[in-house]
């Protein structure tokens, strides 16, 4: 059976994977949801994030401790794409596959910046509501950190997700960074270490965040070994589809392993 590591995206921590781990221990596999840099109950406060190296360090840690033979299957939702992508970067033979869902998906072509700022760029085109966006280094750059306000997760993050849910997120959320500056370096992705390992894309079709306008972009400026599709799944599908997410993550498994 697959071992999967599940990694959270911006504002959120190791507890949005509750049901899909579940789902995927039932079904026999490995599933170990991580909580990055003063994400969930890790204790490191955002102030102490110098670097999206600190942010990515639990992830680090893991891979690093994994023996050199063991393969996993990298699983990044939304932000998480990013860290997923710079753990294939440094290990590139203990990834069996790396699935994004819904997720920032760069390009060793680029730096990983440009596929942050094309999202802000899109999102900053809609109503924001109370989505908080943090400016500390001028507001003529981009933003440095965030925070869902509960109008915005109700109307766009998780609109097709239980109510139980959402209070969820609103008692765990904790404010989330950007790292901009980091992420514009150049040589963060190689054709021959992140380049190497096979992605998948699972394109979320309801998604109000990150449309599915910009979910193609991803796809069409980083190409994947395949696509899957999730009808009615907002931007959270591991609350919202849970099964359908499952579903597809032991059909990674099966093609890998």
């Amino acid at each position: 059976m697959a071992r999967f590591v599940l990694i959270h995206g911006m504002c959120h921590g190791a507890w949005c994977w509750y049901k899909v781990v579940s789902l995927l221990k039932s079904a026999g596999h490995r599933a170990i949801p991580l909580d990055l840099g003063s994400s969930g109950i890790n204790p490191k406060q955002i102030s102490e994030l110098d670097s999206v190296w600190d942010y990515a360090q639990p992830l680090m840690e893991f891979m690093a401790s994994l023996p050199q033979e063991e393969k996993v299957i990298l699983v990044g939702h939304s932000f998480g794409g990013v860290t997923i992508s710079l753990a294939m970067e440094s290990f590139p033979i203990k990834v069996l596959a790396a699935v994004y869902i819904t997720a920032f998906m760069p390009t060793h072509r680029s730096p990983i910046a440009t596929a942050v700022a094309e999202c802000l760029k899109r999102t900053s085109e809609e109503p924001i509501m109370d989505f908080q966006q943090t400016f500390d280094d001028g507001f003529e750059n981009p933003p440095t950190r965030a925070l869902f306000g509960p109008k915005f997760i109700e109307a766009k993050v998780y609109q097709l997700s239980p109510k139980e849910d959402i209070e969820l997120a609103l008692t765990l959320q904790r404010q989330g960074k950007w790292f901009i500056k980091d992420l514009s370096d150049e040589s963060l992705l190689s054709e021959e270490k992140f380049g190497s390992v096979d992605r998948v894309y699972i394109v979320c079709e309801d998604d109000l965040l990150m449309k599915h306008s910009l979910q193609k972009w991803y796809i069409e400026n980083s190409p994947t070994a395949d696509v899957k599709f999730i009808a009615g799944a907002d931007h959270m599908p591991m609350f919202s589809k849970p099964h359908e997410v499952c579903k597809f993550l032991q059909e990674v498994a099966a093609r890998y392993n």
